[in-house]
């Protein structure tokens, strides 16, 4: 293949994958530089005192930390009702070295079915967004707050999350990411232990309490869940998502489109 063929291939390639992330978050935009995550020195939570876990761990180690808890506890668990009706535990996936984890509120049928978090239209669309901030599902860790699907997926309820939480709390300390993500009401409320509703928070940075030792004050960006927004998919929805994650690539050091 002459070196003019090839170079009009990768321009198409790419000029169709520009459409489909306009056609996904409202034009017009630049998408983001496909850079890797850049590495940033962690240091310790001024409110907790001393640094997570992660902090102190090879990318190694925290993949096999988090290996260990999903095969030694998450699989076999029976704390809450939740594993009588379960297919698969999802515990979530990605890297283990991320600075941005992904939270949702628990898994769908899909992801009973597969094992694997975010895998249905909710999964395709929160694949899309994060193509346009340059990155794919392997560069950030996507999980949820409970690892077993609720019933006709609905809510989880308080004792459910409950259940859960030890196996959030650690898995968080493990990966001790720079920026974490809550999509919907669910995980915003509960990780931010709050009442106020998405529509309110979105948009704005606010600070992880202190649910375990060295995450206190982790920023959070709650936005809206893929899942919403499939229902509500108009520009000024998907407008206010690409507003959110242009933030959260902007705290976590990445290239950010610049405005038109």
């Amino acid at each position: 293949m002459s070196n003019a063929a090839s170079d009009y291939d990768q321009l198409t390639a790419a000029a169709r994958q520009l459409l489909a992330i306009e056609t996904l978050l409202g034009s017009p935009f630049t998408p983001a530089r496909p850079d890797c995550l850049p590495q940033i020195e962690l240091q310790p939570s001024a409110a907790a005192g001393q640094p997570p876990a992660g902090a102190t761990m090879t990318p190694e180690q925290k993949a096999e930390a988090l290996a260990e808890m999903d095969n030694g506890e998450v699989k076999g668990c029976t704390k809450c009702v939740l594993c009588k009706g379960r297919t698969n535990t999802v515990f979530g996936e990605g890297d283990p070295d991320t600075d941005i984890v992904f939270i949702g509120e628990g898994p769908g049928a899909d992801e009973d079915a597969s094992g694997r978090p975010f895998v249905g239209r909710a999964g395709e669309l929160l694949a899309k967004m994060l193509a346009a901030m340059g990155l794919s599902r392997e560069q950030v860790f996507i999980l949820n707050m409970v690892k077993c699907r609720p019933p006709g997926n609905r809510t989880p309820t308080p004792d459910e999350v409950a259940s859960c939480w030890d196996y959030l709390v650690r898995q968080l300390q493990i990966i001790a990411p720079k920026v974490i993500v809550t999509m919907g009401n669910p995980s915003t409320q509960t990780l931010l232990n709050t009442k106020v509703g998405i529509t309110r928070l979105r948009g704005t940075f606010q600070d992880l309490p202190d649910i375990g030792d060295g995450l206190a004050g982790t920023p959070v960006m709650p936005t809206f869940h893929p899942a919403y927004v499939l229902r509500q998919y108009t520009p000024e929805n998907r407008g206010k998502v690409w507003s959110d994650l242009q933030q959260v690539m902007a705290t976590a050091g990445l290239t950010v489109p610049d405005a038109k």
